[in-house]
């Protein structure tokens, strides 16, 4: 059994103990994110969530991107043993979750109860920081000197009284407009920050959101299961029950391999994001097919077949100092990709293209990256076709560049079966360019592939490379497979080796 970490006065700046759930297939990125971004510590993963110890505050923790929802871990154990014990023992069992270690519980509210309270501080202090629009004291008098006559000069000077009082005005409308606003916010989080204090804890409310899969989910369902703990934190700390809006929501997951019980961070889902006005592509599946593709400001990068724009869009909003191309030969598409770009504020940053993908007006070697979901399903029948669009990939990517492709087992079927045969042998009469071979890279690049984002995921990796050979020119380097719900997919990083015909 693991427990958040410290004492009960352990906050966000002694370090606290959390978890993201995430898409199956995602585990890798989230991982390498929250390192990176978060500078987290003890990072493990288990399918479908990945667990971290971090100091950052809440602002640093709403910029993951990777990550579906994110929770404060109370505790962490093995699975209940659901094949040779009766129900009742099962519901012991669970209640036993709050009555052995009540300290993880206490200790995680006060955690909660930090993050909240600093994060009102940094609200309260930015808003003493933001100044009301004001006009220059001095203003008038240098205006005044420059006047001739006094005539002129009175005129000014009502003229700007006038127009003073007016934006003084707005400026107080705006100003309790947001006053107000905020207030509810904070307000919001004072009572809970009171609530949760341990000297008032039976005024805190609590709901008990609880999932449960695998076997477990066969011998009682998620209600009986949240009600039994439910009742267990009423008679142990005496909080209250308010199903529509409570203080704070208890998550517990019960599943063959683990039990995990957290607190929901953020009420909207991190994957939910505020600037996509018509979802398109998942967006924590664009944006870790952007942070795969080595941007780098300046750069040219494309996606020849747009759609929404999800991937230019989660790609802008990262590393903004690049210059965007999104191609798509239809109307709607593009017309809901341009709604995205305005509702992001991109529409300078990204340049949106009526073309084919087969027939890019674009100059051989002239881009230095490409990113691109490959449409698939009843509606989309590329067919054969897949082997032309790469090519035209190919053709207009720069030597040493980057292309990211979302594939789906259709399409990695036909690249496969239309490449190796073309794939020559040696004197041996084996494959010259063994599958993810890296021969023609060079030592950087070598050494930047060789590098997985984790030793358990290198082998299902390895095995995606292994199955496709080189692209012509492309080199397969990396492959990961991705859930989209009811179906799977294959993210793919090539590297331009070589000029075609070299």
């Amino acid at each position: 059994m693991a427990a958040v970490p410290g004492g009960r006065r352990s906050g966000p700046a002694a370090g606290a103990r959390f978890f993201c759930t995430a898409g199956r297939g995602l585990e890798p990125f989230l991982m390498r994110e929250v390192r990176s971004r978060l500078a987290a510590t003890q990072v493990e993963y288990i399918s479908g969530k990945v667990f971290f110890t971090t100091c950052s505050d809440l602002n640093m923790l709403k910029k993951l991107k990777s990550a579906e929802r994110l929770f404060l871990l109370i505790k962490k154990q093995l699975p209940f043993n659901v094949s040779s014990v009766s129900k009742g023992k099962i519901f012991n069992e669970m209640q036993r979750l709050t009555n052995d270690d009540p300290e993880s519980w206490l200790n995680a509210i006060s955690i909660w109860k930090n993050l909240l309270e600093l994060n009102a501080k940094k609200v309260k202090l930015s808003q003493k920081n933001a100044n009301p629009l004001k006009r220059k004291v001095g203003e008038n008098d240098i205006i005044a000197k420059k006047l001739k006559t006094a005539e002129m000069q009175e005129i000014q000077e009502n003229k700007e009284c006038q127009v003073e009082k007016q934006i003084e005005e707005e400026t107080l409308e705006q100003g309790n407009f947001t006053t107000k606003r905020d207030k509810s916010q904070e307000e919001l989080q004072n009572d809970v920050a009171e609530a949760v204090d341990t000297h008032n804890q039976n005024d805190l409310t609590f709901r008990v959101s609880c999932r449960c899969s695998g076997a477990i989910a066969k011998t009682f369902t998620a209600q009986e299961a949240g009600r039994v703990i439910g009742i267990a934190l009423m008679k142990q700390f005496g909080w209250k029950a308010d199903l529509r809006n409570p203080n704070v929501e208890i998550f517990i997951h019960l599943s063959d391999i683990y039990c995990v019980v957290g607190i929901p961070v953020f009420r909207v889902p991190l994957a939910s994001r505020a600037y996509i006005k018509t979802a398109g592509l998942r967006s924590t599946i664009a944006w870790a097919m952007a942070s795969l593709a080595e941007i780098k400001a300046g750069a040219v990068v494309l996606d020849p077949m747009c759609g929404l724009g999800t991937i230019l869009v989660e790609a802008a909003k990262e590393w903004p100092d690049v210059y965007y191309v999104g191609a798509d030969v239809s109307d709607s598409q593009l017309l809901g990709a341009c709604d995205n770009l305005k509702a992001a504020g991109l529409k300078d940053k990204i340049e949106l293209l009526k073309v084919s993908v087969i027939e890019l007006p674009l100059p051989s070697e002239s881009v230095d990256t490409i990113i691109s979901d490959i449409p698939f399903g009843k509606k989309f029948k590329l067919g054969k076709d897949i082997k032309h669009i790469i090519q035209e990939m190919e053709r207009v990517l720069r030597v040493g560049g980057t292309i990211v492709l979302l594939l789906s087992e259709d399409h990695h079927r036909r690249l496969k079966g239309c490449e190796e045969s073309s794939v020559p042998l040696n004197s041996k009469g084996s494959r010259t360019d063994k599958p993810g071979s890296t021969e023609r890279l060079n030592p950087e690049e070598k050494a930047a592939i060789s590098q997985p984002a984790s030793s358990s995921f290198a082998a299902s990796n390895q095995e995606c490379l292994d199955g496709m050979p080189p692209f012509g020119s492309l080199v397969p380097v990396e492959c990961y497979r991705v859930s989209l719900g009811k179906t799977d997919a294959l993210i793919y990083k090539y590297k331009k080796s070589h000029s075609p015909g070299q």
